[in-house]
């Protein structure tokens, strides 16, 4: 289980250091794609697997489902760790992220995500305004 919250910088070569508690589960390989709220996921191999079968099962008459399909898979690429612990994080996706030096890295159960630094923290600000009414409307999805 992937938890906690990291920042670290890019490098000139857009790679970025991945926490060391999260090298072992993301093991020798995973998978990066945009995220929602414009940040990246990384997921390891085997979550990526479980995520792309539940996505098969959408119908393909749904609208909303075949946008969400492409939008997820157009951006996603397999990456690998360095001896490091980096992975490169592709233009493309730094661009939809806004990652241009600095970045979080957090831990969200079953994936890591990817975030800028500046929309991180103006994430959390907003969430932290609004923490008690959102937990409130989670309650009924039995939490």
């Amino acid at each position: 289980m992937f938890m906690g919250e990291y920042q670290h910088g890019l490098d000139a070569k857009g790679r970025l250091i991945i926490p060391a508690k999260f090298r072992e589960e993301l093991g020798d390989g995973a998978v990066i794609t945009r995220g929602l709220d414009n940040c990246l996921f990384l997921f390891p191999r085997e979550e990526w697997a479980i995520l792309e079968g539940k996505l098969k099962t959408l119908p393909l008459t749904k609208h909303d489902a075949r946008q969400f399909v492409r939008f997820l898979f157009s951006g996603a690429t397999e990456c690998e760790m360095d001896k490091q612990g980096r992975i490169i994080l592709p233009p493309n996706l730094r661009e939809f992220a806004s990652i241009e030096k600095d970045a979080v890295v957090i831990g969200v159960s079953s994936r890591v995500e990817i975030w800028s630094k500046e929309r991180w923290e103006s994430y959390v600000n907003t969430a932290e305004e609004s923490f008690e009414e959102i937990a409130e409307n989670i309650v009924d999805l039995g939490i």
